[in-house]
């Protein structure tokens, strides 16, 4: 099933990679792994696994359905699972395997009369019919995985930026101030002096120039940069507060 313009496509990857370092690979599993999560929403059934597999060269992708190969001794089979007597009940609430769903399982005396060496915890997956009205669902879902890719390449060029200027003096300028702690805008990236690391009785103003030494490592815990202020310049360019 063809859901996307090849010509499109292949511009936006190409567009990705060269302006972004974002590569091709990486979107389309992405994009294979959003669109199983679409199909399962709009047409799977509780406890469906569904997988997509997207050809780049051609913009099909095919939906598949995988069940697990199981035993006995990995599940409650069909029939226990359906026994209503009330003896069987009280043992199964006792037994700790897992319930079989024929959605999500398949039986290996089943699955080994599609695959004859199938073995336990083997995926066996079984074709999906094609929707004519997922077209739409595809393009919000191509439009939500490019955006987030390229949101987290952003991240990360602005991580490996600063974690480059580790102890490096950076001027950024004060945006706001928020449950106490001071946001500092660096222009690529706002910077974050919490409540604990201000110089008590120090006033900041809006607007006014910061100089400031990153601190990479609490960028990898946010998406914000937690800086340490080491002094502040005021609009007249007196050192207002030193910080060591």
């Amino acid at each position: 099933m063809a859901l996307f313009d090849l010509k499109t496509l292949n511009s936006a990857l190409e567009e990705l990679q060269q302006e972004r370092g974002i590569s091709r690979e990486s979107v389309i599993d992405a994009l294979a792994t959003a669109l199983a999560a679409a199909y399962r929403r709009e047409y799977g059934k509780r406890g469906q696994i569904i997988r997509a597999t997207m050809n780049p060269e051609t913009g099909d992708v095919e939906f598949r359905q995988a069940k697990i190969v199981v035993d006995k001794t990995l599940v409650r089979g069909p029939e226990e699972a359906e026994e209503e007597d009330s003896s069987r009940r009280s043992e199964a609430e006792a037994d700790h395997r897992s319930r079989f769903n024929p959605e999500q399982h398949i039986m290996i005396e089943d699955a080994r009369r599609i695959k004859r060496d199938a073995v336990l915890d083997e995926e066996i997956s079984f074709p999906l019919e094609s929707k004519e009205d997922f077209g739409r669902i595809a393009a919000q879902a191509a439009k939500q995985v490019i955006m987030q890719k390229v949101r987290e390449a952003e991240r990360a060029s602005i991580i490996s930026e600063y974690g480059q200027r580790e102890g490096e003096i950076i001027t950024g300028h004060v945006q706001r101030f928020e449950r106490g702690n001071l946001y500092v805008d660096l222009g690529r990236a706002t910077a974050i002096l919490p409540y604990d690391e201000q110089i008590p009785g120090e006033r900041y103003r809006q607007g006014e120039r910061v100089l400031s030494c990153a601190s990479p490592a609490a960028a990898q815990r946010s998406p914000f940069f937690q800086m340490m202020i080491m002094w502040t310049l005021s609009a007249h360019s007196s050192v207002s507060a030193v910080y060591v």
